[in-house]
């Protein structure tokens, strides 16, 4: 009878040294963070654009925090985080898609573009600036007015995929 406990425990004991033996903890977003990464901070991206709603910055912003707090596990704090995100929204613009007979679009497409900085100050060599941008269409019969925020969502979760994918994911 004591054989399978000693089995039991040496192969508990085992997997908890597999498990251990690593430098990164992997979560189930695929995000592969450093055991030395704890927090995070964003600063509050800046329009640079000239257009879109006033509300554009801080929806920006607030979606990064929510998705390294909820998808990394990582506490946010103000300023001087592990991981260190600021950034501006760089464009925000309109256009016709698919233009057809007798109209001048079927389709209008809304593009976001953000330039984002990403330090992580625990790893010297893990920075980055680079240029994100991402568009959804909508029916030109519609009222840009009436859709506009749920454009502007849309866009912002697919920016918040590639920003994270980017950062820790590192695919």
């Amino acid at each position: 009878m004591k054989k399978p406990a000693t089995t039991f425990t040496i192969f508990l004991a085992l997997c908890l040294l597999l498990s251990n033996s690593g430098c990164k903890v992997y979560s189930f977003t695929g995000a592969n963070i450093p055991l030395d990464i704890h927090t995070f901070s964003v600063e509050l991206f800046q329009n640079r654009s000239n257009n879109g709603p006033a509300s554009l910055p801080q929806t920006i912003t607030d979606k990064i925090k929510q998705k390294f707090q909820n998808e990394a596990n990582l506490k946010q704090v103000a300023t001087d985080g592990d991981l260190e995100i600021k950034g501006s929204i760089t464009g925000f613009t309109y256009t016709s898609e698919a233009p057809v007979a007798g109209a001048t679009s079927a389709l209008n497409k809304l593009t976001i573009t953000i330039q984002v900085d990403y330090v992580n100050t625990k790893d010297e060599k893990d920075k980055w600036t680079e240029t994100f941008s991402r568009n959804a269409q909508y029916s030109a019969g519609l009222n840009v007015i009436t859709v506009e925020d749920q454009l502007v969502n849309d866009i912002s979760n697919q920016l918040m995929d590639d920003i994270f994918q980017k950062a820790l994911v590192k695919w």
